[in-house]
């Protein structure tokens, strides 16, 4: 299996925050870093952003329960 980076707008997109938000809680320790590419660009480990989003869903169900 290979790593694939995703770029802000595609996590905006599958996590439906906002990118003030995503920011926030990455700085927090509450949603994955970005890895730095180059001086001015940034991107997500894809599987990172879908294990948090899996982890939302298990807390949810968890609270339910």
């Amino acid at each position: 299996m290979t790593t694939r980076l995703i770029k802000l707008k595609e996590v905006l997109t599958i996590t439906g925050l906002s990118r003030s938000h995503t920011y926030a809680l990455a700085q927090r320790g509450e949603f994955p870093r970005p890895v730095k590419l180059t001086e001015r660009s940034s991107a997500w480990v894809q599987a990172e952003v879908l294990n948090w989003i899996d982890s939302r869903i298990a807390q949810r169900d968890q609270e339910a329960a």
